[in-house]
């Protein structure tokens, strides 16, 4: 797991800083600063993005970084990280990654385990979205799940089958029990959690569902948990009946069956309620 605490390390920084649509007034004064403050600007369509840097008196060195150049543009930009250089990345009016490029280098460098900060501040759904390292889009936005733990479960069962990354909202007092569901529900999926995003306590969590559930007792503030969509084309096929198998095994040697069962899915990747199922209809 790759945690970030934006504000309390020195590790070189990929700023995500959104442009307004359409009013130059909606350019927020972090994002100016921002943008005076790196060493390098990777902008969507320069020629725009010039007049933009014109208007706030901005004259940092600017770099074209778009859809048709974005696999070459993102080495150039973690070579920049490696050096020591901090890079802001600019979408032609919007946020980068919602339809417009940024994920190849946000994936890069999260995997480096360099710092990724949004900027903009007005939506923390979107801010943990495009800096969670995970695809952008599609995405479902489904807010607070419900506390009861039943419906908890049934909610996310209507959801595992998507192929769109989730973003949920939680608080701390039940941010545990949360992903809790979500690893026996979804399988141990990649994830990212991010918390106080924009303030001083600023933190990204970025690893595997379990990975994150263990960190999270500790964890405070105001969170945002973002979670891989399902990929069944990329999964094996699984064969219950060896499952079933095995199950019967580790029952055999001591092992309850409830152990047996979470140690099961844990290392085949499934969510634990689908091999309970699948387990009593094949016993």
């Amino acid at each position: 797991m790759i945690r970030q605490q934006s504000f309390t390390n020195e590790k070189p920084t990929l700023y995500l800083v959104p442009t307004p649509i359409g009013n130059l007034e909606e350019m927020t004064p972090r994002a100016i600063e921002i943008l005076r403050s790196v060493d390098v600007i990777a902008a969507e369509d320069t020629r725009n993005t010039m007049k933009l840097l014109q208007v706030f008196d901005i004259h940092t060195r600017m770099i074209a970084h778009h859809s048709h150049n974005e696999r070459e543009s993102a080495k150039g930009l973690l070579n920049l990280l490696e050096q020591g250089q901090s890079v802001a990345v600019v979408s032609d009016a919007g946020y980068p990654l919602i339809s417009d490029p940024g994920q190849n280098i946000v994936e890069q460098v999260t995997a480096a385990g360099y710092n990724v900060v949004p900027v903009s501040g007005c939506s923390a759904s979107l801010n943990a979205l495009v800096a969670s390292g995970l695809k952008a889009q599609p995405f479902l936005f489904k807010g607070f799940l419900s506390s009861n733990d039943r419906e908890c479960v049934k909610e996310l069962e209507g959801l595992k089958a998507l192929p769109f990354t989730l973003i949920f909202y939680e608080a701390p007092h039940r941010i545990e029990r949360m992903l809790g569901h979500c690893l026996d529900v979804l399988g141990d999926r990649k994830a990212c959690l991010a918390r106080e995003i924009t303030k001083r306590h600023e933190e990204f969590l970025r690893g595997t569902l379990s990975e994150i559930k263990e960190a999270a007792a500790e964890l405070k503030g105001e969170m945002v948990v973002v979670i891989e969509g399902c990929a069944e084309e990329s999964q094996p096929v699984i064969d219950m009946a060896l499952i079933t198998e095995q199950i019967n095994e580790r029952i055999q040697s001591g092992m309850s069956a409830t152990d047996a069962i979470k140690q099961i899915a844990k290392e085949y990747g499934m969510s634990k309620n689908e091999i309970y199922r699948a387990y009593h209809q094949e016993s």
